[in-house]
């Protein structure tokens, strides 16, 4: 009798199981968990993960580490739909379970945690970190919100975006698991956690970044255009630009003017949709079309119509109003440059060119280490503000104090906006000072963070005193700032 023998399918185990979807998406996950912890192949994961996702008709490129999500979709452009919104939780009105989508998702899910969390250690190449933040675009994306909006958020947006604070649909129990006695699914806890997820990508590309050899990729103007501006990125680029020159410095310059006008252009749309100043009845509406008050014109002019010509005869036009009540106003920012508020440093200085390109709005600008310097004569341009910055260095806030004092010349119409994480050497004579600032009148607006993701922390001394004072420090998103700043000068 002849012994028949055959290679062994680990995917026949699997469709012998009592519920071989529910362990095909375990065995997924497993393959994650043992690659995020240990990059050397795990053979019997590897194989039996590459017999689930042929079976389901996905391409095997999905289990390969050097393949990008955007290799990927290029080649199967059908996918990149099922990247969209991928972790979010989906609503169902019975609490009913699609296993076999499951198992689909939790091999796109694997792919894209694997290839944004499992970093290699070493030198890092431009391509390498261009090809991480494009992976980490579609984790973002998969997690419902536009790619960028996590990390550093240019889009203006809380952390967490679209995806933070969402609820969980039907049928998904409060750790996002899906119901009592069901094994856990990882594409549905991570939205969970989504809005702790963004500073923790912000993290991971500030290392990679750290870990380039910029100044190499920098001589090199097709590696430079590889390269995709961002916060960590642009810190690096303003701490070494002292040892730039050429076209490395040319190149840095290029990539700087390319994030702040990025970052200008969502700061501004930021401002122009904050309150504005209340109509000025006082001044004469113009007499253009488009102020125009067509309703009033008809309204006003009914008596004058015709029956029997059915005709409307105008002998008065209407016009809106819209002039707006504004005051001449001083905002003077005071902006810490040290190490741990470069990001601030960024968008305050962006954020101060808008505000100065607003009418009858005086703006000064200054930054300070443990040396102050007067920003003012370069307020309209921030690419050039941030060239004369120096970050670093320790933090003596009393020497901008010694700048910004003079410059209040009208209490009342003078607002001071500092920003700083309070760490000072001088404490008790800091405080003291601004503290006379708030009781003069002029508006006092002590901040701790200006950042897309609305993280910093702020010394705790200093945090009672400004609430004791009355004017509590104002940590969060920026667009918390632009609200304070257009009440105030509107």
């Amino acid at each position: 009798m002849t012994e028949h023998t055959t290679d062994h399918d680990p995917g026949t185990d699997l469709q012998d199981l009592q519920d071989p979807h529910g362990n095909r998406r375990q065995l997924l996950y497993w393959r994650l968990l043992a690659r995020l912890f240990d990059p050397e192949e795990q053979a019997t994961l590897e194989s039996a993960s590459l017999a689930v996702v042929e079976d389901i008709g996905l391409p095997p490129a999905l289990l390969d580490p050097q393949a990008s999500v955007d290799s990927i979709v290029q080649r199967h452009p059908e996918l990149a739909a099922e990247f969209d919104g991928l972790m979010t939780p989906e609503p169902g009105d019975d609490g009913a379970r699609d296993r076999a989508a499951e198992v689909r998702r939790a091999a796109l899910t694997s792919k894209v945690l694997l290839n944004v969390f499992a970093r290699a250690s070493g030198t890092v190449t431009a391509g390498q970190l261009a090809r991480w933040q494009s992976d980490a675009g579609w984790l973002e994306r998969a997690l419902g919100c536009e790619p960028g909006e996590l990390r550093s958020g240019p889009g203006g947006k809380p952390s967490g975006g679209k995806s933070g604070g969402r609820a969980a649909g039907p049928g998904v129990s409060p750790t996002g698991t899906g119901g009592p006695g069901t094994t856990p699914d990882l594409g549905k806890l991570i939205p969970e956690i989504g809005p702790d997820i963004g500073p923790e990508l912000g993290a991971l590309e500030a290392d990679l970044v750290k870990r380039m050899r910029l100044r190499e990729v920098l001589a090199d103007s097709q590696l430079a255009a590889r390269l995709t501006p961002s916060m960590s990125l642009i810190e690096q680029l303003l701490r070494d630009k002292g040892n730039l020159s050429g076209v490395a410095l040319a190149n840095a310059k290029a990539l700087i003017k390319r994030f702040v006008d990025e970052v200008g252009e969502v700061l501004r749309t930021q401002v122009e949709k904050a309150t504005v100043g209340a109509l000025d009845r006082s001044v004469p509406p113009k007499r253009v079309f488009r102020n125009l008050d067509l309703d009033r014109t008809i309204w006003k002019n009914l008596t004058n119509w015709s029956p029997e010509e059915e005709r409307l005869y105008v002998d008065r036009l209407y016009y809106r109003h819209t002039a707006r009540k504004t005051t001449p106003q001083r905002l003077i920012v005071v902006v810490d440059q040290s190490g741990s508020m470069v990001d601030s440093m960024v968008n305050c200085t962006i954020l101060a060119s808008i505000f100065a390109g607003l009418p009858k709005v005086d703006v000064h600008l200054i930054a300070y280490d443990t040396q102050a310097l007067d920003l003012t004569p370069w307020v309209h341009d921030p690419f050039e503000t941030l060239l004369r910055t120096n970050l670093g260095g320790g933090t003596d806030g009393t020497v901008a104090m010694a700048l910004a004092q003079p410059k209040i010349a009208e209490p009342r119409n003078t607002v001071v906006v500092w920003i700083s994480d309070f760490y000072e050497w001088q404490t008790e004579p800091l405080f003291e000072s601004m503290a006379a600032i708030h009781r003069s009148g002029a508006k006092f607006i002590p901040v701790g963070s200006v950042t897309s993701s609305g993280r910093g922390s702020v010394n705790p001394w200093f945090r009672e005193r400004f609430k004791d004072l009355g004017a509590p420090v104002l940590s969060g998103h920026i667009t918390k700032l632009v609200h304070e700043l257009k009440t105030f000068l509107t």
